[in-house]
């Protein structure tokens, strides 16, 4: 079965807009095309400019689609709500003139779960009452999205609160599929300590959307022994090329082809964009590593 590959800007280590480290948008596009993808994620708010006929004349000259907005906001944090509800508008209002109508919601990586990502014993959850405002929040998100006939899917994240299985399953039975779909990442999965080929047939029924990265063992091991934090963590190359790191893609793959997964896959290397200069390098080797072993087009 073949799939359309897309990139999303944290390849080139784009994780906020204030990193004066990060690569232009247009840089970020053009090496998305030279490297033989389709599509592009916007990466965080603010990245690729709130201006609706900027993007779709970049994305005609580069032959490229958007296949996701991406909100990637501190969920549970009462005092972030109304900038997150302002951000949601905003981006939905973009995402709707420029075709797109995929909204990934993740809560962002924080300080306290930084520490503790992919140690599941360790990790502080947040208490009821934070967990049902971020609930709440998700439902929010969501029906703002539905309203530019957006489709809202959330994304489960190393260092956020919303990142091992207990987590994943208690928002799952809080929200029913009519409120929100479900982004899988497999290098994520395996960083929160679950095997990423099953929980792709265990969550088929509210998957809509999948991401493909790779995780250097022991890279990984290291951070988690050492509690370096995941920002710090990708800065070491806890993240590598499709095919290089311990996830079994032919399992995934296998997974996926069972499950009937139709749609895009984009592909992710979270990195310091300091060290972005092998950005090109790595996500064509990740790409055709999925072309050899007949993933895609």
């Amino acid at each position: 079965m073949s799939y359309i590959l897309a990139c999303a800007p944290c390849c080139w280590g784009v994780e906020s807009t204030d990193n004066p480290h990060n690569p232009d948008w247009i840089t970020v596009l053009s090496e998305t095309r030279k490297a033989g993808y389709f599509g592009t994620e916007l990466g965080p708010f603010g990245f690729f400019p709130l201006d609706a006929d900027m993007i779709n004349t970049a994305l005609y000259l580069k032959e490229l689609e958007v296949c996701a907005g991406t909100l990637f906001e501190p969920l549970s944090e009462p005092h972030a709500y109304q900038e997150i509800i302002h951000k949601t508008k905003r981006l939905c209002g973009l995402l709707e003139q420029i075709g797109c109508e995929r909204l990934v919601v993740i809560d962002c990586v924080n300080d306290i779960r930084s520490q503790c990502a992919g140690n599941s014993a360790l990790a502080p959850r947040l208490d009821d009452q934070r967990w049902s405002h971020m609930m709440d929040t998700i439902r929010q998100i969501s029906a703002i999205a539905a309203q530019h006939n957006i489709r809202a899917v959330v994304h489960p994240h190393a260092g956020g609160y919303i990142e091992y299985q207990d987590e994943l399953d208690r928002l799952l039975a809080d929200l029913p599929v009519d409120d929100i779909g479900l982004c899988l990442d497999t290098g994520h999965l395996y960083y929160a300590g679950m095997d990423p080929a099953q929980s792709l047939i265990d969550y088929a029924d509210r998957l809509e959307y999948v991401h493909f990265k790779d995780v250097n063992k022991q890279r990984l091991e290291a951070a988690i022994t050492q509690q370096v934090g995941f920002w710090q963590a990708c800065a070491d190359g806890v993240m590598c090329p499709i095919g290089q790191g311990a996830i079994d893609y032919q399992q995934v793959m296998a997974a996926l082809s069972q499950i009937g997964y139709h749609g895009w896959i984009t592909i992710e290397q979270e990195r310091d964009p300091r060290h972005a200069d092998t950005t090109l390098q790595d996500i064509m080797q990740s790409r055709q590593f999925l072309i050899d072993n007949g993933l895609t087009l």
